[in-house]
């Protein structure tokens, strides 16, 4: 994926990430953190629809769906004693939110490295945004496989 096809909403978090000095980046990570979108009334008492995110540190769970419109949505639930975590969910849930299955699976795999937080946190951390990037991907080509 090119630049210049990168997701606007995705391009845009990248960039406010990017304008800020390194200790400001956790910050904003913080800021993102407190803005993971609460689980549509439908999830809440279905945690057998989660996936568990096991490349993430802490307890994070992840389930896709596809709107009639074709608009991915990403529902993530991570705890609130695990902020950093927690704000990578909210980047992905907010950053593909409304994009199409094609949109999302031509994300860029090192997406959560271009975010500069990888002088702020430990690799294994961003190894878990990571993680959460390809388990969407995974959970759409799976849904579109399956029809």
């Amino acid at each position: 994926m090119t630049e210049s096809t990168l997701p606007a909403q995705l391009a845009e978090i990248r960039d406010e990430f990017l304008e800020l000095e390194v200790s400001d980046r956790l910050l904003l990570l913080l800021e993102f953190s407190n803005e993971l979108p609460e689980l549509p009334e439908r999830f809440r008492d279905h945690p057998d629809l989660f996936e568990r995110v096991v490349e993430c540190q802490s307890p994070v769970f992840i389930v896709t769906e596809v709107d009639d419109a074709g608009g991915v949505h990403l529902h993530a639930t991570a705890p609130a004693e695990s902020p950093t975590t927690r704000g990578f969910a909210s980047i992905l849930a907010q950053g593909l939110d409304g994009l199409t299955v094609d949109e999302v699976l031509a994300v860029p795999d090192d997406y959560p490295d271009t975010l500069g937080l990888t002088v702020a946190v430990s690799p294994l951390r961003i190894r878990g945004m990571a993680g959460l990037l390809g388990r969407t991907k995974r959970q759409l080509r799976e849904r579109r496989a399956a029809g």
